[in-house]
């Protein structure tokens, strides 16, 4: 009986067939991962898509929200502002209330003065008064009764000087 033992050349062919079988596996794998994806990496990748996207609207919500701060920050200077000018305005509105009631309280005290004098009582003696300044103006009987009344105008309160314009001598 022969014995049935491969020869060389069957072994090479037997060699030559698991060298294909091998690369055309090796093939087979590599045409695999161009396939598409499976259902697990599609949902790993949803995943991922859909916390970028969360990202991205957090920061374009800090930033609106950054950005709406900074409008009503310089909003509520703007009302600061317009509220410290309304207030600065009241104030000279009142300064000037003020001074004008104090002018013509010294107007009135000066008319009352001259009033008293029986030289200066006869003839109209206008008085203007600005800021503490008092203006006389119109007919004096006499030089002495125009010095009088400069007197008399000078030593009301308030009265921070006096310009005698009186004319002597028309009536």
């Amino acid at each position: 009986m022969t014995k049935n033992t491969p020869s060389s050349s069957a072994l090479a062919r037997l060699s030559a067939i698991i060298a294909v079988t091998a690369f055309s596996f090796g093939l087979a794998a590599c045409d695999k991962a161009q396939e598409s994806p499976t259902v697990g990496q599609k949902l790993d990748s949803a995943v991922q898509k859909a916390d970028q996207a969360s990202e991205d609207a957090k920061a374009k919500a800090d930033q609106a929200l950054k950005a709406t701060e900074n409008k009503l920050e310089q909003g509520a200077s703007k009302v600061e502002s317009a509220a410290n000018q309304a207030g600065d305005a009241m104030k000279d509105a009142a300064h000037s209330a003020g001074a004008l009631a104090e002018d013509a309280s010294i107007t009135a005290k000066v008319s009352a003065e001259l009033a008293k004098d029986s030289e200066l009582s006869a003839i109209k003696i206008d008085v203007d008064t600005k800021g503490g300044a008092v203006r006389l103006s119109g007919p004096a009987p006499s030089q002495a009764a125009k010095d009088r009344a400069s007197t008399l105008a000078q030593s009301v309160e308030g009265v921070k000087s006096v310009d005698n314009e009186l004319v002597v001598g028309k009536s």
